[in-house]
């Protein structure tokens, strides 16, 4: 998939994931969980990375197995490499009231597995979620 740099193309996004997600195995909450995190990647790509710029894109790789999801996540914006970023403490957080910058925190804990590659101008997020057999 490719999704232009408006964050009102991210509808678009869930459409495409929930219709791939919809023939797992997966349980409705965690596919909405998946949903959730590589939204989550997307998002912070087009506004951190492309500046919100609908000239620009990222593309949305999907395949699967029985046992493995596997999400690219490609882009050629400035580099984020997820692997790297530090978790705020969630008590200053909420002491300071800030909004946002918790985002990664569940990417991480929802997907099984995150990989980040940066070659040339490529970058390339990797999110990996085990499937349970029926």
């Amino acid at each position: 998939m490719k999704l232009y740099c408006d964050t009102g193309r991210l509808v678009e996004l869930r459409d495409f994931l929930q219709g791939i997600l919809s023939g797992t195995t997966m349980s409705e909450v965690e596919q909405h969980q998946v949903i959730l995190a590589v939204e989550e990647v997307a998002a912070n790509l087009i506004i951190h990375s492309h500046d919100c710029n609908p000239k620009e894109f990222i593309e949305i790789n999907v395949s699967r197995d029985k046992k493995l999801l596997k999400i690219e996540i490609i882009d050629s914006g400035e580099k984020f490499n997820i692997l790297e970023y530090q978790e705020p403490d969630i008590t200053e957080v909420i002491k300071s009231k800030r909004k946002g910058g918790l985002g990664i925190i569940l990417v991480k804990r929802i997907m099984d597995k995150i990989e980040f590659e940066s070659f040339q101008n490529k970058n390339i997020c990797r999110l990996y979620k085990i499937l349970k057999s029926k």
